[in-house]
């Protein structure tokens, strides 16, 4: 009675007491999402992790020279020689936004700050997107419960936090938004109302794909759902315009919006469509699904009461039948018509290993039982509390009275969230928004059925029980929810093993912008282009977009040639044959002419097929053009006295997650034996490492014993278990050598015990006569 009560009223609406309630637990989940999320920035106010200093260079862009502009962008400080066609190969919707955001609310804020802030707002925004959903298919109690499991999921907040300017968050909250008024439009079966519902649907559906290519997830479970629909919806009459509008909206929108997914993602690419493939997943997602729906609704319409679920189901047999043999007989595929590998991965997580650079980056490994416990914890209590009410008779119990397609849809997105999420790491987000939908509906059944026993001590118990449920994973282990969310912006650490930071990269940005000349080329691992672009604002040859992975190949080759060898790689230009040069060169490219063919020099770098020409026949035998080589080591430091003299020494555990650390994925991404560079632990270097590489070479360390950490006896040589100590040893000291040391980093020169986190930077010396 006392949450129906009125305070008071606004025209024909009534703000009753359980609107207040509706608020103010909205209110808790937005600021504790906020809270929550602000952590990182006790270790420094700025952008966190690599991607989003892009993001914030692109969104300068745009501020600085218009959107018209930032169309015809062709960025020449990414992918030398190639450069970068933004508009086509960006979360452009991500930018945009913002940069319009800023000129609204911005004021005479820096834009850096206003990026750093925006994902944190638009995170926290979310939690109240997700109740407005999740009230769809549950009821108010089951929004209002998802809204606070929302706010607290750990892989939801590590994908969002403050400096966090990514795609994540802004595609979650527009995909939400999307399948929100989807789900609202096919439940209230409201002619005109329902009909804007959807065409909008779909236009925020496409805004979540230009934002984050992940939002491409939700077709799957919308696909089966309407698949479905007839099965579980009565009015056959409104699904027969409702789901073609939406299907229709989200094409157009699609096709006419960005670039990115743009036209190809319906169509396929122009080089698909001249080889025969004139439709792409895109197209097959969003109208076969609906082509199926109307199929067996016509059947159903023809068939008795008797035979219509009869009929019904032997459609889908033959449906499913002829579609698996098309997709098993048809020559008709092109790969410019599938997903790229990444999102193959997603639908089929056992290719993870088959990617080498793939599975270099920590965030696409593949998840653990023991990773999917950590991060999910109790909320997969709550989440099998609802798969078991939603679909046993208990539920009819409730009052909620569930629509039976509402529950299915979140069956449906349940199953299919938690299948994507077992892919690697970065998908386990989609397996807590599956638990998310599915545990507040749960717990708001049981809470409903609990609730109207009149025992109040059980009511109080299961009160408790369910509040320490939610606490828990915030309190315990150490390295809980909470404590999980405070990270150290890669910025300061280099995304490395070492939880403190410094300002290093920040220091070497600077260094680079006053003493080197405008138009240099730094050669450096793909991790660190974004920094070496937005932080020194110097060209770099690749960067985490991934785009050319050729380029990235050759870059890993370099790196494990002999440091001669990669001299003359990196002095010659990308058009000369230096074949000779590289590290195991494959036979077919030993014989190549020593320049590109005329018609190669013509084709339009921003061609789709560009990159296919180039790695059919030159992707390893062509010069990187550089200037500078960039590396970065993160090593633990330790004081030593020596026995002899008295003095102290400085001993370097070099394997904390810098370049130093990568040796094994150098040498797998350039196919290369990772046995012949690295034990068997995958880190400490073999001697052909040391003698025969350029980044051993470029390592200004030289191992100085391996040590047993238990025992703490140093042995001469390596054996399983040991852990190899450095001392300093800079190996290019002539001024007139391949390469000059030019700059080190503050943290290159601490003393005592701690931790270095260094940038050091070498000079090209194009001079040098071998």
């Amino acid at each position: 009675m006392l949450s129906n009560a009125k305070l008071f009223s606004v025209g024909n609406f009534d703000f009753r007491f359980q609107h207040l309630l509706i608020i103010g637990i909205l209110a808790i989940s937005v600021t504790t999402s906020a809270l929550i999320r602000a952590q990182p920035a006790d270790f420094g106010f700025a952008l966190h992790e690599f991607d989003p200093y892009f993001n914030y260079r692109a969104t300068q862009y745009i501020v600085d020279n218009g959107f018209d502009a930032y169309l015809e962008w062709n960025d020449d400080m990414s992918w030398h020689p190639y450069g970068r066609d933004v508009s086509a190969t960006s979360q452009v919707s991500l930018h945009y936004i913002t940069a319009i955001f800023y000129n609204i609310f911005g004021g005479n804020s820096p834009l850096l700050d206003f990026t750093i802030l925006f994902p944190l707002i638009i995170g926290s925004l979310s939690s109240v997107v997700i109740f407005a959903l999740v009230r769809v298919i549950g009821g108010t109690t089951a929004g209002l419960l998802a809204s606070l499991m929302f706010a607290i999921s750990l892989p939801i907040l590590m994908r969002g936090l403050i400096g966090w300017y990514k795609s994540e968050p802004l595609g979650l909250f527009f995909g939400f938004i999307a399948i929100y008024l989807f789900l609202s439009a096919i439940k209230t079966d409201k002619g005109k109302i329902s009909f804007v519902k959807l065409i909008f649907a779909g236009i925020f559906l496409s805004l979540g794909f230009s934002s984050w290519g992940g939002i491409q997830f939700f077709l799957l479970p919308l696909a089966i759902f309407i698949i479905a629909l007839p099965f579980f919806k009565k009015n056959n009459k409104f699904l027969f315009w409702a789901i073609p509008t939406f299907s229709i909206s989200l094409a157009l929108s699609t096709m006419f919006g960005f670039e990115r997914p743009g036209m190809n993602f319906i169509l396929g690419s122009s080089k698909a469509l001249t080889e025969g493939s004139v439709i792409s997943y895109g197209a097959i997602l969003i109208f076969l699904p609906v082509i199926f729906m109307i199929l067996i609704l016509t059947v159903q319409k023809f068939s008795s009461s008797r035979t219509k679920i009869r009929n019904s189901l032997i459609v889908v047999g033959v449906f499913v039948v002829s579609g698996i043999s098309v997709l098993i007989s048809s020559s008709q595929w092109h790969g410019d018509t599938l997903p790229t590998f990444r999102y193959l991965n997603a639908v089929n997580p056992f290719l993870g290993g088959a990617d080498a650079l793939t599975m270099s980056v920590s965030e696409h490994q593949q998840t653990t039982i023991e990773f999917s416990f950590t991060v999910f914890s109790t909320f997969i209590i709550f989440g099998i509390i609802g798969i078991w009410l939603l679909f046993s008779n208990r539920s009819k119990i409730s009052k909620l009275a569930i629509p039976n397609h509402m529950k299915v849809f979140a069956l449906i997105f349940g199953i299919i969230a938690f299948y994507a999420g077992s892919a690697f790491v970065r998908l386990e987000l989609y397996g807590s928004i599956a638990l998310i939908i599915l545990g507040s509906i749960g717990l708001a059944i049981l809470l409903r059925h609990i609730l109207d026993k009149p025992n109040i001590a059980i009511k109080l118990i299961f009160c408790l029980v369910i509040i320490g449920l939610f606490i828990a994973p915030m309190i315990f282990p150490e390295r809980n929810w909470v404590t999980h969310s405070s990270n150290t912006p890669a910025v300061f650490n280099g995304a490395s093993q070492i939880p403190t930071g410094n300002n290093d990269w920040i220091d070497a940005g600077l260094w680079l912008q006053n003493n080197t000349p405008t138009d240099s080329v730094i050669f450096a691992w793909w991790d660190w282009g974004y920094y070496i672009q937005t932080l020194g604002e110097r060209t770099s040859l690749a960067d985490g977009s991934t785009l050319i992975q050729w380029q990235i190949e050759k870059i890993a080759r370099t790196l494990m040639s002999p440091s001669d060898d990669a001299w003359v790689i990196l002095n010659t230009d990308h058009l000369t044959n230096v074949s000779e040069h590289y590290v195991v060169v494959p036979e077919e490219y030993k014989d190549g002419v020593e320049h590109l063919p005329q018609e190669f020099l013509e084709t339009n770098p921003q061609k789709a097929n560009y990159g296919e020409i180039v790695k059919e026949t030159f992707v390893d035998i062509t010069g990187l053009e550089s200037d500078y080589i960039l590396i970065y080591l993160a090593a633990h430091r330790y004081t030593v006295v020596n026995q002899v003299t008295g003095n102290e020494i400085y001993l370097y555990d070099l394997s904390a997650g810098g370049d130093e650390s990568k040796k094994y994925w150098f040498a797998n991404i350039a196919g290369l034996n990772p046995a012949a560079y690295v034990a068997s632990d995958g880190i400490t270097p073999t001697q052909n490492f040391d003698n025969n590489t350029l980044l051993g070479k470029l390592i200004p360390f030289t191992i100085f014993a391996y040590i047993d950490i238990d025992t703490l006896e140093y042995h001469e040589k390596y054996r399983p278990g040991l852990t190899a100590l450095y001392l300093k040893d800079i190996k290019f000291t002539d001024p007139d050598g391949p390469f000059v040391l030019e700059y080190t980093s503050p943290s290159f020169h601490e003393t005592g015990d701690g931790s270095m986190l260094a940038v050091l930077i070498y000079k090209i010396n194009h001079n040098f006569m071998q």
